[in-house]
């Protein structure tokens, strides 16, 4: 997390436990749920990894700091753009006619993400990880910065996180998705001195929106034949 090494793990904890409930209220109402229920424990796991970043700061070891970082970003930028349109796809009934674009947004984020992330494994300087105002900011180098702005890759990004949950059919699912939105404009305005940290902590809060989604069973408001 954004503030310290304690807190980084202590946010994990709280985060796989509620991931880890969801996952089990899942596989008691309905199945569709399950990769929903992931998204909390895969923050929970995210943050664990930057709890290994402040670790290695704080004793100066560059071999922790580079493969808690990695496993960070990890998440980041192949993990995210891939699982959230996955999930909601995954959550759509058979017949819905958004399952086909859902799916083409997964796909897109799972090649956008691995460009992203497997220059990383290949140019190891290419991540630099520093303390910034109490906070990790991770300045590195993109692939996609040789081609275009970084402004153009971050708003890709956006693009693909945001989007798929507003075309649920589902209204909860919507309401997750400006949740996103709104986790954006305020690190965007505010915390864009650390985003990276800044976005995954306030995602990674906004995850337990899921949770309340899946324990209370808020799709069954749309679909009772699915969830009831």
């Amino acid at each position: 997390m954004c503030f310290s090494e304690p807190v980084s793990f202590i946010a994990a904890a709280v985060l796989v436990s509620g991931g880890g409930y969801a996952a089990w209220k899942a596989y008691k109402i309905n199945l569709r749920y399950l990769p929903v229920a992931m998204m909390p424990i895969f923050a929970g796991i995210q943050q664990f990894m930057e709890g290994h970043v402040w670790m290695g700061l704080n004793n100066a070891d560059p071999n922790m700091v580079w493969w808690g970082a990695m496993g960070f970003i990890l998440f980041s930028w192949l993990m995210w753009p891939t699982w959230i349109p996955f999930s909601i796809y995954f959550l759509e009934p058979e017949d819905s006619r958004r399952k086909k674009p859902l799916l083409i947004f997964a796909c897109a984020g799972l090649l956008f993400g691995l460009m992203l992330y497997i220059p990383h494994l290949i140019n190891p300087d290419w991540v630099r990880v520093a303390i910034n105002n109490h906070s990790i900011s991770y300045e590195d180098t993109m692939f996609f910065d040789y081609i275009v702005p970084r402004s153009v890759t971050y708003g890709v990004y956006m693009f693909l996180i945001i989007i798929p949950p507003l075309l649920s059919s589902y209204k909860h699912m919507r309401l997750f998705g400006l949740t996103l939105l709104v986790v954006i404009t305020v690190v965007w305005v505010f915390l864009s001195y650390a985003y990276i940290s800044f976005f995954c902590l306030l995602a990674g809060v906004g995850t337990v929106h899921l949770i309340y989604i899946i324990v209370r069973n808020k799709c069954c408001q749309d679909c009772k034949v699915l969830f009831s």
